[in-house]
């Protein structure tokens, strides 16, 4: 399938897998939920009709995107000790799940949020070609800013590496630029790079399910956020050295970005 590519790297992201009440945590890769909700926050979908079949052909927006995940750096977990609802008068501050306010004298909430430092990964997304099209042009031109699992989660520039490539993981495994946490030593030809694939990778027929994770949205609305199982891949690859962007790397990926860098 056709795809288009794309980093996601930024100072702070969280990508919550199991995060409820006080604690939020992260799972230690873009989950597809993240993903989705990436896309549809671009298109100004709201959460409630962010996967509302369409009217015509009953197609759920979405469904049909696979993705590969290319750990390029996989970031240091850090748990911010956050505060919510303190200081603020009685019936202005924080409910309850009866739907009551809290007292004054417990209107602060405390709680543990979980992000990845300094990480960097690299997506291949594939799917039918008028949704990649229409999912790289919004992108570009979003209706609500982009972030990485979170609203202050900015990602870093470039965010789309290639709007429209015939053979994405290809291009993960052989061209498109490492953005690594140390440069490769003198003496190595390759480096082990792991990849999370959502499909078992054609190259390794004999690779076993790694996990399964429930992230894949049935319902973004925050009253009945549901979601499905799903079962994914992990394998380490031999990359070549020649792919290490250095530091910064910026330069290397817009020579790439602007396929200056060709296969």
């Amino acid at each position: 399938m056709n795809g288009l590519l794309l980093r996601l790297a930024g100072p702070l992201m969280s990508f919550g897998e199991y995060a409820a009440f006080h604690y939020r945590d992260t799972a230690p890769f873009p989950t597809r939920s993240a993903l989705i909700g990436l896309f549809a926050a671009a298109d100004g979908r709201p959460r409630d009709r962010a996967l509302t079949p369409d009217p015509d052909t009953g197609a759920v927006p979405y469904r049909d995107l696979v993705f590969t995940i290319r750990i390029d750096r996989p970031g240091t977990r850090h748990t911010d000790y956050h505060t919510a609802g303190g200081g603020r008068p009685h019936k202005q501050g924080l409910r309850t799940s009866s739907g009551d306010y809290r007292p004054q004298k417990e209107s602060t909430l405390i709680t543990h949020r979980v992000y990845l430092a300094d990480a960097v990964f690299t997506a291949a997304v594939q799917g039918p070609d008028p949704l990649i099209e229409q999912i790289a042009d919004r992108l570009e031109q979003p209706t609500w800013a982009p972030y990485l699992g979170r609203r202050s989660c900015v990602p870093d520039e470039p965010l789309v590496l290639r709007a429209h490539t015939p053979d994405p993981i290809g291009e993960l495994l052989h061209h498109v630029p490492l953005s690594l946490a140390t440069a490769p030593h003198p003496d190595q030809t390759t480096v082990p790079i792991d990849f999370v694939w959502e499909a078992q990778p054609r190259h390794r027929p004999a690779a076993r399910i790694h996990r399964e994770l429930a992230d894949d949205p049935v319902d973004f609305t925050p009253t009945h956020r549901h979601y499905q199982t799903r079962p994914i891949w992990r394998t380490t690859e031999q990359l070549p050295t020649a792919l290490y962007a250095g530091t910064p790397p910026i330069e290397r990926l817009t020579s790439y970005v602007l396929q200056e860098e060709t296969p």
